[in-house]
């Protein structure tokens, strides 16, 4: 039951102000300025903005709750009470047209832009090799542009320019960038569940936004190839022992860095990566020299996780690797007197199979070692295909390594050869 009419000017003051109803009743003072507008008050000291109005097609008027008068200011009311009255008089229903606004809300809420990446990153890449390095880019380089977009508004024009963006600070890393782009909008084409209709990213070409792709030939120099292992010991834990074996194995960075020591077999001396963390798809096999099983032995054991390089226990492999190796970078210009030429970790890789050219090493074991492998000498059930002859070529790397490293005096001739195992 509506009380008698209180009509007054309403005021910040006065509605802060209101006591309680008496019991059972609910009291009400209507805005001289707006018509039908109020506030009503409960016996429990509620209060609420309302608006008295016939909606049509009905012929009563009705009270239409505005909002809570404890956390809704009087001018936003008297706005929301105006709109109200002017969508009545256009013969709409507010409440309806609320309900409408807020499901939309609800809706652009889930398929914004980060709502959308972080469901590709868990159903499309999780458990892909580079899934971790795939998601930290997207996390990094898309969601902070566009995260609370929807993601049908993310044009051509924006991807272009964050992936130009990218370019000027690591023009390789532009590549993936992009293809990451194609991927997780293709994706999002793909599910018909988010109203995107065509990939923004469809129609940018990398060639176009970053030019012709130049094969990288960088070598490092034995000077350099020193003084990065003389750096690697002005590096704690994980970094230096993990730029070590880089150097020592020629795995590529992410098969070293994700290492755990439930693929090492220390009897047999032998690193099976498992097929999900190779690129080719099939597991591989590292034979352990003495010198890569001397390293494994300076390394700290978790009892959260059983990575080998990690900064939480165990619990997850090492990442950061761009302020990694700009440590790297400043402890070998430390070492060399100067920088360096530019490098990036993957040529570490790239020298490694390169010094196994100056070794004599027959060429499809060179590859065999950094799993470059044809597919048929590298299906799941030949793994352990040339062993012996990748164990002799690491033995016979790591024996150059040490003479780089630490090269002998002029008139001593290193007799030391490695061992094949049996």
């Amino acid at each position: 039951m509506r009380s008698e009419p209180n009509k007054r000017l309403l005021s910040h003051t006065f509605v802060r102000g209101l006591k309680p109803a008496a019991p059972g009743q609910r009291a009400h003072y209507w805005d001289t300025d707006v018509r039908g507008f109020g506030v009503r008050v409960t016996d429990r000291g509620a209060k609420s903005f309302v608006l008295y109005a016939r909606v049509p097609p009905s012929r009563m008027p009705a009270r239409l709750a505005l909002g809570d008068a404890d956390k809704m200011g009087l001018a936003a009311a008297r706005k929301k009470a105006r709109e109200w009255l002017d969508q009545i008089q256009q013969g709409r229903d507010p409440r309806e047209s609320a309900r409408q606004e807020q499901l939309a809300a609800q809706r652009s809420r889930r398929t914004t832009f980060a709502v959308v990446a972080e469901a590709w990153l868990e159903e499309a890449v999780q458990g892909q090799r580079k899934a971790r390095e795939v998601a930290a880019d997207v996390r990094r380089e898309f969601i902070p542009r566009w995260g609370n977009r929807p993601v049908t508004e993310v044009t051509s024009l924006d991807v272009r320019n964050a992936i130009v963006e990218v370019k000027k600070r690591a023009p390789a890393q532009a590549r993936n960038v992009l293809g990451y782009a194609k991927r997780l909008f293709g994706w999002a084409v793909a599910q018909h569940a988010y109203g995107l209709e065509e990939s923004p990213a469809e129609r940018l070409r990398a060639k176009d936004l970053l030019g012709k792709k130049v094969l990288r030939q960088r070598v490092l120099t034995d000077a350099e190839l020193r003084a990065l292992w003389r750096a690697t010991d002005k590096l704690a834990y994980p970094l230096g022992p993990l730029f070590k074996m880089l150097a020592l194995t020629g795995q590529r960075k992410s098969e070293v860095a994700e290492a755990r020591w439930r693929e090492f077999d220390f009897a047999r001396r032998l690193w099976t990566i498992p097929a999900e963390r190779m690129k080719g798809g099939a597991a591989h096999v590292v034979p352990l020299t003495d010198d890569v099983i001397a390293l494994l032995e300076t390394l700290p054991r978790f009892k959260k996780g059983d990575h080998l390089f990690s900064t939480t226990y165990g619990a997850k492999p090492v990442n950061g690797f761009s302020k990694a190796k700009g440590r790297l970078d400043a402890a070998m210009t430390e070492q060399l007197g100067g920088p360096a030429d530019s490098f990036v970790i993957h040529d570490i890789r790239r020298t490694m199979r390169t010094g196994l050219s100056a070794l004599p090493i027959p060429d499809n074991v060179r590859e065999l070692v950094i799993a470059h492998a044809r597919p048929d000498l590298h299906k799941v059930y030949d793994q352990f295909a040339y062993v012996e002859e990748k164990c002799h070529a690491l033995e016979l790397w790591a024996a150059r390594l040490r003479d780089i490293v630490s090269p002998p005096p002029a008139n001593v001739v290193s007799m030391r050869k490695g061992k094949v195992r049996s």
